[in-house]
């Protein structure tokens, strides 16, 4: 947490709040206080006024709660056992600002302290913070990062009537996303804020223009009667009145035009009544009688019917408005989601058209369908951070992108952590299985490469076996001359003249040693440059050690015998040169 020097209650400290996102704002912002709208705060916020308070909320709470402050910070201290210290402070980004009634010299417990009431007394026993604070205390930890625990006191200064209460980390940890997310949402409506028409005053309605009294009177015939005036009059107020209701006055008005037609249909019965009761010829003043008192009834429940109609549709006509804020929101959030895109939940509507439970006016239903908005357009961000975090952790998977074909509905429903956990076990179970498959492989060749050694082996064998069978008998050779034989070396076939005999025994199996082939031919030795200018290159080396094809091990000892018997004709010509 940044520590700033300001004194609270400082003009310097005043201007630090009216550009910083405040503690004690956080619950308007999230719909959660109940005498300040989140719509008003968007409004402070965006033109940069600042809230007024009555005398008696800037005397009996604001100054008040000044006054109990160091009182009640002194009994937390005595119940914890450690000093707190006023500090006004930004998170470590300095997104988030707090002014803490007091913080310990460790920065590891936080102080917040409030004036009593009943309804927080009580939560207060049931270890319950109270939801106008709660979203406060939330962003309090998000500022000092350090801090483990709240300590929540209300009360007015005197132990007797202070209540504590411990609120531990662990919580609210999991909501300051959440507080987090609501302040990105708050600073997209600041940014688009307009202003809105001034506010009519508060909706009283205007009772229609009263009807005329009729007065009648009869002593066996009509003596005196206003009633064609009356007919007019009424009849004008009648005509007069508005069906268009678009705002609280209007609907005000509609609901008193209402009354006022039942009390004026109620006087024209009573009039009738009397009227009879004097036992007149009254026609003329009974048929002004029923027409008024027919249209009256008339425009009355037809204009009842319209309030209830025409509210309800104002009633839907926000909601509406909401929902589509919501879809609007998600579309933009989708544009940049490709194949992760977010489904809005169907659910929506039925949140929103409950937030307007309860609430009698258009102003009060406008503020709640807003809370209602931004809070889906909260948790909406919020999903959408979640998604955009697990596709990046695929992403340091991407070698292995095969093993996730269903990378959407991984990323859709799982925690970030969650998923890399999913996707290393799935990484290395891939490699197990590959690693039993490279294994299978590689013994497959082995195989393969030892039963063409045995099988070439075999041939040789075969081949020396019949050789033999062909030679001449030894009678034979002394008297013919040899035969030429042809030896295969690597570096191609040598004529060689005289009889040469291939070592009766089957080649060597796999690799032999330069040594080992001494030792077969000692008292003779050679060198593995000898074998290169024979035409025979190892195959492989173990150490110093060179290894050499078992199999080449008769034509080595082939090029040998004819490299001997070759000799003394060697040397006669190197003689008589």
């Amino acid at each position: 947490m940044k520590t700033l020097t300001l004194q609270q209650g400082s003009p310097e400290w005043l201007g630090h709040r009216r550009t910083t996102r405040n503690a004690s704002d956080a619950s308007v912002m999230m719909g959660a206080f109940p005498t300040i709208s989140r719509r008003e705060l968007v409004k402070l916020r965006a033109t940069g006024m600042e809230r007024e308070h009555s005398d008696y909320v800037q005397r009996h709470i604001l100054d008040r709660g000044h006054e109990v402050e160091p009182a009640l910070r002194a009994l937390a201290e005595k119940m914890v056992g450690d000093e707190f210290y006023p500090v006004t402070g930004l998170s470590d980004d300095g997104y988030l600002g707090a002014s803490f009634d007091g913080v310990t010299l460790d920065e590891g417990a936080i102080l917040e302290v409030k004036q009593p009431s009943a309804e927080k007394f009580e939560l207060v026993e049931r270890d319950e913070i109270p939801p106008q604070d709660y979203w406060q205390v939330v962003q309090q930890f998000a500022v000092c990062d350090s801090a483990r625990v709240c300590i929540y006191v209300v009360g007015d200064g005197t132990e007797e009537n202070t209540r504590y209460m411990r609120i531990p980390r662990e919580r609210i940890e999991a909501d300051i996303p959440k507080l987090i997310a609501g302040w990105r949402q708050f600073d997209a409506d600041v940014a688009a804020y307009q202003p809105e028409p001034a506010a009519p005053p508060a909706a009283v309605g205007r009772a229609p223009d009263a009807l005329p009294a009729l007065s009648v009177v009869a002593r066996g015939m009509v003596e005196h009667s206003n009633h064609l005036e009356f007919r007019e009059r009424a009849l004008a107020a009648i005509a007069a009145v508005n069906r268009d209701l678009q705002t609280d006055d209007d609907f005000a008005t509609a609901e008193l035009t209402v009354k006022a037609f039942k009390n004026g249909e109620d006087m024209l019965e009573a009039t009738r009544q009397q009227i009879l009761g004097q036992m007149a010829d009254v026609n003329e003043v009974m048929r002004t009688i029923d027409e008024v008192q027919a249209e009256l009834r008339r425009v009355r429940l037809d204009l009842d019917k319209l309030v209830t109609r025409e509210k309800e549709s104002r009633k839907a006509e926000i909601v509406l408005a909401g929902v589509d804020a919501v879809r609007q929101h998600y579309a933009a959030i989708n544009a940049t989601m490709g194949e992760h895109a977010l489904q809005m939940p169907g659910t929506v509507q039925a949140l929103i058209g409950s937030a307007i439970k309860g609430k009698r006016t258009i102003a009060t239903i406008r503020d709640a369908v807003d809370s209602a908005v931004a809070q889906a357009k909260i948790d909406a961000s919020q999903v959408a951070e979640r998604v955009r975090a697990c596709v990046a952790v695929l992403g340091e998977f991407a070698e292995h992108g095969h093993l996730f074909a269903d990378r959407v509905q991984l990323c859709a429903v799982k925690a970030p952590e969650d998923l890399r956990n999913l996707a290393a076990a799935r990484v290395a179970e891939h490699q197990q299985r590959e690693a039993e498959r490279m294994e299978r492989e590689r013994e497959r060749i082995r195989k393969e490469e030892a039963d063409r050694l045995a099988r070439q082996q075999q041939a040789e064998a075969d081949r020396i076996e019949r050789e033999q069978r062909a030679a001449p008998a030894p009678a034979e050779a002394a008297q013919d001359p040899a035969p030429a034989v042809t030896i295969q070396t690597h570096t191609g076939p040598l004529q060689v003249s005289g009889t040469i005999q291939p070592p009766p025994a089957a080649p060597p199996v796999g690799q032999i040693k330069l040594g080992d082939i001494n030792a077969w031919i000692a008292p003779l030795a050679i060198t593995a440059d000898g074998l290169a200018a024979l035409g025979f290159r190892p195959v492989a080396a173990k150490g110093a050690a060179k290894l050499y094809a078992g199999e080449d091990f008769p034509r080595i000892c082939g090029a040998l015998a004819h490299l001997i018997a070759g000799a003394p004709a060697r040397a006669a010509q190197k003689k008589a040169a």
